[in-house]
């Protein structure tokens, strides 16, 4: 702090007009808040700049029907904070209790309202360093050797006032509206800016370009009052529960759907936008026509002139004339504001709408320019949850242990546990973490074994896309191997084709794990740590590459991987067998005999009974131990002469002249169970 105000101080004295910040973030929306929390309680500088009035702009206008698709579950019978968030969509990460969304609303799917009024709360209750009514209008770069990155970021805002920053988070989301151009594209309305009442469409005939939640969105709100609703796009329906992506369509929107298949009027075409043409008559009413027939057309020719599909194919199917037409394209990245000195550059394909960044949410042209929320969602999109808030909470958390590592000299946050709690550590994880189950196949846990694997260190939610770079990235050493846990769905499940609710669709046991299709754990056991050339040849779809082991936790219809012998035994088993040691938890008993038959000891006797740590005798548990049969009674039940029973005089010398105590092999363990 003291450095940051000193190089303000430099830059007023020097007159160049620039305000400087370790840490410029634009955008106040969820993500760039979330950012801010975490700047904010490391201690570090930082400014958030919001061309509005108040931080989530977007919500304040969007969804134009009000209703969020994210879930806001209140009630899921357990009392863990980390395991509720997993049903939690809408919450940001804090240390504040009263800033969890379900304190904000009582509906499954929340009012947008709702959300406004969330983040509003949750910058000021944190006092987060947030400048509004500031909208940065151009970003460049400036050369210097002895800034973090090698340059600085230059910022300008609608005022002229200028800003420097030694790196830059950018958490402005996907907000300009895709806009298609094709002949007569001045009579489409905006899903911006198109009507929200109803009554509006009475009676009308209307065509919706596109095919997202938005387009189903403004569909559902006008299904009981128009004629026929047709909707057409370039690709086919994806339905969430089909592809497990949340931004595919979701239930709630899907009426359309109904109408369609049950043949009352409305319906579906598939068509690339782009080929299309409409035309206006003189009634007003809008028509469908392709691009090259008005190509074609003599230009000096009024508009009847116009050649239309169904003058050629007289069962055209969209020959019905329109009232209106709607634009329902989703958003795309604002890409304008940026010098070409930065080279922020669009993704390819489907990802077009996204810069382009590295795994580690970094750009790809730019060092120290990072790409925060829905804008970064080019890493896991139409895989895993990166583009919403349930997902990106995480990313962000990541982002900043990757900068606290590389500027701040802190590494990633870590817990080192003896190997005997290895089992355990993966269980408790696999059932309570939220950034696991939210992010499957991009965060990961890294356990990283320590020298003899008599003890491991344990990482959480770690980017698997840059994990070859994860000594540089976590200040953290992988000399001795390590685990990678993740969670993932069936490599042949999820799909806009697929039939997910076929027959036997879900596996039970435990040796068929490999084969589980919904979610479930998955742990990869490496020697040493993956190198940038096996992560980029890895097979296609797997997060990872080809690991030394690999073991599936089997699917568990109640997302509850604690069964003792279908999910905790096998487990233990494949540790023990990766790292050539037995994992289990002794009595002393044990341990002693061990000690005189064994050349290596299991790690609970050397950590535990060897050191005098091991567990502290009572009568309960000597008894269950009797009961169980792995002691034998050795409890004195005859006392000779006038003594009485209960005098404790010489009762250790008599028992050991008059009660031999048998010290009998222990038993192999002959099932499951018993083990």
């Amino acid at each position: 702090l003291g450095l940051a105000l000193y190089a303000s101080s430099l830059c007023a004295v020097s007159g160049a007009a620039f305000l400087y910040h370790d840490y410029c973030v634009i955008g106040a929306g969820p993500s760039g808040l979330q950012a801010a929390y975490f700047l904010q309680q490391a201690g570090r500088d930082y400014v958030v700049f919001e061309r509005s009035h108040a931080p989530g702009s977007f919500f304040a206008l969007y969804p134009r029907h009000r209703k969020l698709i994210s879930i806001n579950k209140r009630y899921t019978g357990k009392s863990n904070s980390e395991f509720n968030l997993r049903h939690d969509w809408n919450s940001l990460l804090s240390h504040d209790r009263r800033l969890l969304f379900r304190r904000y609303s009582r509906d499954f799917f929340p009012d947008a309202d709702a959300m406004v009024r969330y983040l509003e709360d949750f910058a000021s209750l944190l006092k987060l360093q947030v400048q509004y009514n500031t909208a940065i209008i151009h970003v460049t770069l400036e050369r210097d050797r002895q800034a973090w990155n090698g340059h600085y970021f230059l910022l300008t805002d609608q005022d002229r006032q200028n800003y420097k920053c030694s790196s830059l988070l950018v958490a402005t989301g996907t907000w300009v509206p895709n806009v298609v151009n094709f002949p007569g594209s001045e009579y489409v309305e905006g899903y911006e800016t198109v009507s929200i009442n109803p009554e509006d469409f009475a009676g009308q005939t209307v065509l919706i370009l596109g095919r997202g939640n938005s387009a189903f969105e403004t569909a559902e709100n006008i299904l009981g009052v128009t004629n026929f609703i047709h909707m057409v796009s370039r690709s086919r329906v994806r339905l969430s529960w089909a592809t497990h992506y949340v931004g595919d369509l979701r239930a709630i929107n899907n009426g359309l759907l109904d109408t369609y298949q049950l043949k009352s009027l409305d319906g579906l075409l598939e068509g690339d936008l782009e080929d299309l043409a409409i035309v206006k008559d003189k009634k007003g009413k809008l028509h469908i026509t392709l691009r090259f027939y008005l190509e074609n057309r003599n230009t000096s020719a009024g508009i009847d002139s116009v050649t239309l599909p169904q003058d050629e194919l007289d069962n055209f199917a969209t020959r019905a004339p329109y009232d209106r037409v709607i634009r329902c394209l989703g958003w795309k990245f604002d890409f304008s504001i940026y010098n070409r000195s930065l080279r922020m550059m669009p993704g390819k394909g489907n990802k077009k709408k996204y810069p382009q960044i590295k795994p580690s949410y970094e750009s790809r042209s730019t060092r120290g320019l990072f790409v925060l929320g829905t804008a970064s969602h080019s890493v896991d999109f139409r895989k895993s949850a990166g583009g919403f808030i349930h997902g990106f909470r995480y990313t962000t958390r990541a982002v900043h242990r990757l900068l606290e590592n590389r500027h701040h000299g802190v590494p990633w946050p870590s817990t080192v546990y003896p190997i005997t709690q290895l089992t355990n550590s993966i269980i408790k994880r696999v059932n309570e973490a939220s950034g696991l189950y939210q992010m499957f196949s991009i965060l990961a846990d890294i356990i990283l074994l320590r020298e003899n694997a008599t003890a491991f260190e344990y990482l959480e939610e770690y980017p698997v896309g840059v994990l070859a770079e994860l000594e540089t990235q976590t200040g953290r050493k992988a000399p001795n191997g390590l685990f990678v846990v993740i969670m993932e769905y069936g490599r042949n499940f999820s799909g806009a084709d697929k039939d997910v609710f076929y027959y036997n669709r879900a596996v039970g046991e435990a040796q068929h794990a490999w084969q589980s299709n919904f979610l479930h754990p998955v742990i990869y056991y490496y020697k040493r740590l993956p190198t940038e050339r096996e992560m980029r040849l890895r097979p296609p779809d797997w997060p990872l590459p080809r690991p030394d082991a690999v073991h599936h936790i089997v699917e568990d219809f109640l997302t509850d991987w604690t069964a003792p012998n279908a999910h905790i035994l096998p487990l233990r088993r494949f540790l023990e067998n990766c790292l050539s040691t037995d994992l289990r938890n002794f009595f002393a008993e044990s341990c002693f005999l061990f000690a005189f038959t064994r050349q290596k000891l299991p790690p609970f006797c050397r950590q535990g009974y060897v050191r005098m740590q091991g567990l502290v005798g009572s009568e309960g548990l000597r008894r269950h131990a009797v009961e169980a049969g792995l002691l034998e009674d050795y409890a004195p039940t005859d006392f000779s002469g006038d003594r009485p029973p209960d005098s404790c005089e010489g009762s250790q010398e008599q028992l050991l002249r008059d009660q031999a105590i048998p010290v009998r092999p222990l038993q192999h363990l002959v099932n499951a169970k018993d083990e």
